[in-house]
């Protein structure tokens, strides 16, 4: 059984307490993972600390390192594929997808590194001042902890790591305790590539102990966080009068006008956005508003596609569902689909559980108060809601406490503009769903939804300081 250690200041370490980690197809343990303790958390950001101030990489060096360790993780395709489809239980064809999704936000942040600019001040347009000139410049922040969940383990961390190199900073690195494999596969690429010891560093182990003794070390500057709601603001309040990005998630919402042309193309890729990766997925589907006049169209032709939408072996290429990361979590929303329907909410398609495995499920007749509505699902369910005015679906949108990214569906110029000007999120795509996303694009939202950016060139802005420079020629 493969044995894990930390990766601390370019060396591994490895703890007498340990933790497992488990094939979520199969159950089977195929790893044991080091736990860091305080000790070894102080280790890490005391070789963070130290990287920091003694390695000085030109940005065209930092471009030439991530570069690097992008191509390196695409030629090892396959070897990072199998991991993360075990690891988090995805479909190997879509494990795949994620390592070609990382490799181009490597590519991004490796651009960025060449990319960092300031601006100049126009101060001689100031009374005074005609013999001055004034410019910023952009310059790491220090250290940063970079957090990352189960979902996407490997794209996440690109888009957290990445970045964050880019910029001159080093990183202390914490991936979720389910998706262990994929980070020391990220460390070891990072390594090869050359990249100095100390500047990227990975602490394993349970997220509440590891964030204890991270937040108590106010030698980090800044923490990059991707998760739930609670952990997300708990983090916040700990960090105090430090930098946090915070990514928290969503119950996304999607409005399908009666004036779009293809009711049945909308449809399905509405459920084929619910349904992907188990629907574990912070923009995914999870509320769809649709015009009264095309409600049953559109109902039919998404519980078609779920029917189709089929589980299996994740090696086979035809498999479309894998299990959920734990078989809790499948309960937890067994038990919210049984609370929905107990409450007047009709199942019509699926709704039943084999272990970590959920059926794709679809639901009408449900209200807001309703926890597969009002909280975030992470599940592959989503709800069907009629509405009468584009002002009325615009309405229960915006009845959320999140606001992460939404999608509509129209032909009409007046109707795309207004939903634009008026849903309360972060991102709002015309037509396409919700969960539509490129990795060089602003990525964040408002509300419970989080705060901060994502994509590479976005996320440097909050991974750097602007300093300003004041020059005098009197």
């Amino acid at each position: 059984m493969k044995k894990q250690p930390l990766y601390i200041g370019g060396q591994e370490v490895m703890t007498e307490k340990t933790v497992p980690v488990y094939n979520k197809e199969t159950n089977e343990t195929i790893a044991e993972i080091a736990v860091a303790g305080e000790a070894e958390c102080r280790a890490a950001v005391d070789a963070a600390e130290k990287a920091f101030r003694e390695v000085k990489l030109s940005a065209y060096e930092r471009y030439e390192i991530i570069l690097k360790a992008a191509n390196l993780m695409r030629e090892r395709t396959e070897e990072f594929a199998a991991a993360l489809s075990a690891e988090a239980g995805k479909p190997l064809r879509d494990a795949r997808g994620e390592i070609g999704r990382a490799y181009q936000t490597l590519i991004l942040s490796a651009e960025e590194a060449k990319r960092l600019k300031g601006e100049t001040i126009p101060l001689a347009g100031a009374p005074g001042c005609q013999n001055k000139l004034a410019f910023t410049i952009r310059q790491p922040l220090g250290v940063v902890c970079a957090i990352t969940p189960f979902n996407f383990p490997v794209n996440l961390a690109a888009h957290k790591i990445g970045p964050a190199l880019a910029a001159g900073n080093t990183v202390i690195y914490k991936p979720a305790s389910a998706t262990p494999l994929t980070a020391a596969l990220l460390c070891d690429v990072f390594r090869e590539a050359g990249l100095p010891a100390g500047c990227l560093n990975l602490l394993t182990g349970p997220g509440a102990l590891v964030g204890k003794y991270l937040t108590k070390d106010a030698r980090i500057r800044m923490f990059s966080f991707t998760g739930s709601v609670p952990v997300g603001k708990s983090l916040q309040e700990a960090a105090g009068f430090r930098r946090v990005a915070l990514e928290l998630g969503s119950n996304s919402a999607n409005v399908v006008h009666e004036d779009v042309k293809d009711v049945k193309k909308v449809a399905e890729l509405c459920a084929k956005y619910a349904f992907l990766n188990a629907g574990q997925v912070c923009i995914s589907c999870q509320r769809v508003y649709v015009s009264r006049s095309i409600y049953q169209e559109f109902c039919d032709y998404a519980v078609a596609f779920a029917k189709n939408f089929k589980g299996g072996k994740l090696s086979d290429e035809s498999t479309c569902l894998g299990p959920m990361i734990a078989e809790k979590e499948a309960v937890r929303i067994e038990g919210w689909v049984k609370d929905a329907a107990a409450a007047g909410a009709k199942v019509l398609t699926g709704g039943h559980r084999r272990g970590a495995f959920y059926e794709p499920t679809i639901l009408t007749d449900v209200t807001p108060d309703m926890d597969v509505v009002k909280n975030e699902a992470f599940a592959p369910i989503f709800s069907i809601i009629p509405y009468d005015t584009i002002e009325e679906a615009i309405a229960g949108v915006n009845n959320s406490r999140y606001g992460l990214q939404a999608g509509v569906f129209t032909t009409s110029l007046y109707i795309a503009h207004y939903a634009a000007e008026h849903i309360e999120a972060g991102g709002v795509v015309i037509n396409d769903g919700s969960s539509f996303r490129m990795d060089n694009m602003p990525y964040g939202g408002v509300k419970d939804s989080g705060m901060g950016k994502e994509g590479p060139e976005y996320a440097i802005r909050e991974l750097t300081e602007e300093k300003t420079i004041i020059m005098n020629f009197d």
